[in-house]
C-alpha cells in the first residue's frame, strides 16, 4: 500500500525520498518556495554509484512509480501523511514558518523519524540515563521540541554522505558515500511496523536487475544511531580548525592514534548509556571509509560560509560526558575551537 511521507528538507531529504519513490510511496518535500517551484516543475535528481559501475547513475523522480511534490511549510496539510521525516539541519527548525509547521505535526501526533545528526531532544528523553540531563545548551532553540511526545520521535543515523553540487540546481543531489540509514524503533509497535514496511519495500527495489544502494535498516535497539557520534567527533567537527577547514580524511588520518582515542572515548560514552558494542562501528572500518571523504564536513563548510549556528553534536557529547563524570580533554578542545570560530563569524557580521 502506498504511504504518504512528509519530508522536511529537500536537499539531504531527497535521498530518502528517492528510495521511497522507487518503492512506490508518495513524498512531499518541504523547502523554500523557489525550490518547491523547481521540484514541482522538473522533479528531483539523485546521483548514486552502483556497485561495480564506473560512474554515478542519475535517478530522476519523474521516472519512478511514486509521486513527489514540494511545498513551502505554510502550505502543508499534515493530515495527509503517515510519517514525518526531519531532514533539515537542527538550526533550521527555529525558522518561524518551520516552527509553526512543527507545532501542527506535534498536535497531529504523527510519528517523526529524524535524519539529523543532532538527535531531537524528545528522542534523548527516551534514553533513561539522559532523560533528566540538562542538554538544552546544545540546541539552537530547545523550545522547538517542547510539544513533542518522546515516544513519537525516533532517530535514523544519516550515514550516507551526499551534497548538492554547487553548479547544479537545488533539485540535484550527489551521493558520495552510499551507506545505509540505520533507524531506531518507535515506542509504539504500530509505528515501528510502518518503518519495517518501508524497509522491506525499499530493499525489494531493483533497477535494470541491480540492487540500488542506500537502504533503510530498522533495528530493535534505541541506541544504534548513537554510533554516528564517534564519527562526527572524530572527523566532522575536527574539520573545523583555528586556521580554516580541512577534509574529513585529513582530520582522521593526520594523527590516526589521536583520532582513535577520541573515537573510542565517544564509543564508551554510548555504551555507558546502554549501547551494545555490536551496534557500534569499529574504528578501523570508519577510518577506511574516511579515506574517501576528501571534502570538509557540512558543519565546517557552514562555519566557513558564515553560518551563525550549526548542529552541535560536539557540544551535546561534551555535556553528556561531563554529566556522566567522564570528561575528555580532546572533545573539550574541539568544542572550544568550534565555539571560537562561530564567535568570530558573529563578531564579523
Amino acid at each position: 500500500m502506498p504511504r504518504n511521507i512528509l519530508i522536511l528538507g529537500a536537499s539531504y531529504g531527497s535521498l530518502l525520498a528517492t528510495k521511497l519513490l522507487l518503492a512506490g510511496h508518495n513524498v512531499t518535500l518541504v523547502c523554500r518556495r523557489k525550490t518547491a517551484e523547481l521540484i514541482n516543475r522538473e522533479g528531483t535528481e539523485v546521483r548514486i554509484k552502483f556497485r561495480d559501475e564506473p560512474g554515478h547513475r542519475a535517478i530522476r523522480s519523474r521516472d519512478l512509480p511514486g509521486a513527489v511534490d514540494a511545498a513551502p511549510p505554510e502550505q502543508v496539510d499534515v493530515s495527509r501523511y503517515d510519517l514525518v521525516v526531519l531532514a533539515m539541519q537542527e538550526p533550521q527548525y527555529t525558522n518561524h514558518t518551520i516552527r509553526v509547521l512543527m507545532i501542527k505535526v506535534a498536535a497531529a501526533k504523527l510519528p517523526c523519524l529524524s535524519l539529523m545528526n543532532m538527535p531531537p531532544l524528545p528522542y534523548l528523553k527516551r534514553i533513561p540515563a539522559l532523560a533528566d540531563m540538562d542538554l538544552a545548551e546544545a540546541y539552537t532553540n530547545a523550545g522547538v521540541w517542547d510539544r513533542f511526545e518522546p515516544g513519537l520521535i525516533s532517530l535514523c543515523s544519516p550515514d550516507p554522505q551526499a551534497f548538492r553540487p554547487p553548479d547544479e540546481g537545488a533539485n540535484v543531489l550527489h551521493v558520495g558515500l552510499p551507506t545505509n540509514f540505520k533507524a531506531a524503533p518507535f515506542a509504539n509497535e504500530m509505528h515501528s511496523r510502518l518503518l519495517k514496511e518501508l524497509e522491506a519495500d525499499i530493499d525489494a527495489v531493483q533497477l535494470d536487475g541491480q540492487d540500488v544502494p542506500v537502504k533503510l535498516k530498522v533495528f530493535e535497539s534505541l541506541f544504534v544511531p548513537l554510533a554516528k557520534w564517534s564519527m562526527l567527533l572524530t572527523g566532522n567537527y575536527r574539520c573545523i580548525t583555528p586556521n580554516g577547514m580541512q577534509s574529513i580524511r585529513d582530520a582522521v588520518h593526520n594523527d590516526l592514534e589521536h583520532s582513535r582515542a577520541i573515537y573510542e572515548h565517544v564509543d564508551a560514552i554510548a555504551r555507558s548509556l546502554g549501547a551494545d558494542p555490536q551496534d557500534q562501528v569499529p574504528f578501523e572500518k570508519y577510518a577506511k571509509a574516511a579515506e574517501s571523504l576528501l571534502n570538509p564536513s557540512s558543519a565546517a563548510r557552514a562555519v566557513a560560509n558564515g553560518a551563525p549556528f550549526i548542529e552541535r553534536v560536539d557540544l551535546l557529547v561534551k555535556l553528556i560526558s561531563h554529566q556522566l563524570g567522564a570528561p575528555n580533554a580532546q572533545i573539550d578542545e574541539t568544542v572550544q575551537t568550534v565555539d571560537r570560530k562561530l564567535e568570530e563569524k558573529i563578531v564579523v557580521s
